[in-house]
């Protein structure tokens, strides 16, 4: 997988569904990640990561 061209302000959201998915990979029981990714005004998205809570980022929308 390839960032080449992404806006660093994703690093964070991904960074944080990484650490969601080592975490669900090392529970010995069920596990379960759900991601939205909403338009908002200004050119921006709002991912919300869903795994037994919500994590919520406001990115900027690609050019």
């Amino acid at each position: 997988m390839t960032t080449t061209g992404i806006d660093h302000q994703t690093e964070p959201v991904k960074n944080k569904l990484l650490e969601l998915l080592d975490d669900v990979l090392s529970h010995d029981g069920f596990g379960d990640i759900h991601v939205e990714v909403k338009i908002l005004k200004r050119k921006q998205k709002e991912v919300i990561i869903h795994c037994g809570k919500q994590y919520r980022f406001v990115v900027n929308a690609p050019a």
